[in-house]
């Protein structure tokens, strides 16, 4: 399985699909899943299928060897000409985001290494950060190593820090976190606690990822395939 890891130097590859229906987004799992299955492209090395929960869409989490290979996908005839338009019929927007990881954390609990499997019944959330360009590696490190806080709180179990190099869909620079929860209902109890209610720790925190942030938005996953490189 996926495993993410600030050591592989692999290019992260986050593709961001939202529709405004369910059964648009049962189409793009379809869809979604016969490219992974199909995917034989040099330098490609896994991709993860995700489907949205709070909000109708898809994320797809892919590894690639090298931003040449992505490139070389990119400029293929079957994308142009197959991929993009059937997406591009069933979505209201496409995201194709380019990244390195930059942080990972997990919770002691949560084993020696980050895992993204549909065999695991994580909850993932994903949130894109837009920021300023003088501003990216300080967001960087406020979403990463300033959030140490996380292993307190109930539910938590890892978070993955994704430095964005490039993008389609996305104008600007922009950070990305990829995290895992046991369950939707403790992911939504740590967003709804009150102000008041949060440790200095994690107010602080906030204070400084919003000064630093100029926008953000998010969507809850679970997981539904995977297929990497040989299988």
């Amino acid at each position: 399985m996926p495993i993410i890891s600030t050591e592989d130097q692999h290019l992260t590859v986050l593709n961001l699909f939202t529709t405004d229906a369910p059964e648009k987004q049962d189409k793009l799992l379809a869809e979604m899943r016969k490219i992974v299955d199909a995917a034989t492209y040099e330098g490609w090395i896994s991709s993860t299928v995700h489907a949205g929960q709070d909000k109708p869409g898809t994320a797809n989490f892919i590894q690639w060897r090298s931003g040449e290979d992505l490139q070389a996908r990119y400029a293929g005839e079957e994308f142009k000409h197959r991929t993009l338009p059937v997406f591009g019929e069933i979505t209201t927007s496409i995201r194709l985001l380019q990244n390195e990881i930059a942080f990972t954390q997990r919770h002691p609990s949560a084993g020696d290494t980050i895992e993204i499997s549909p065999t695991r019944d994580d909850l993932t959330v994903i949130e894109v950060f837009g920021v300023a360009e003088s501003d990216q590696g300080d967001l960087v490190d406020a979403l990463g190593p300033s959030q140490d806080w996380l292993l307190d709180v109930p539910g938590y179990r890892s978070h993955s820090v994704l430095r964005g190099l490039a993008a389609r869909g996305l104008e600007g620079s922009f950070v990305v976190v990829y995290s895992q929860w046991a369950d939707k209902d403790s992911y939504d109890a740590f967003r709804a606690l009150p102000h008041g209610e949060q440790s200095p720790a994690r107010q602080k925190s906030h204070a400084r990822v919003e000064s630093l942030a100029t926008s953000s938005d998010w969507n809850t996953y679970r997981v539904v395939h995977t297929r990497s490189a040989g299988q």
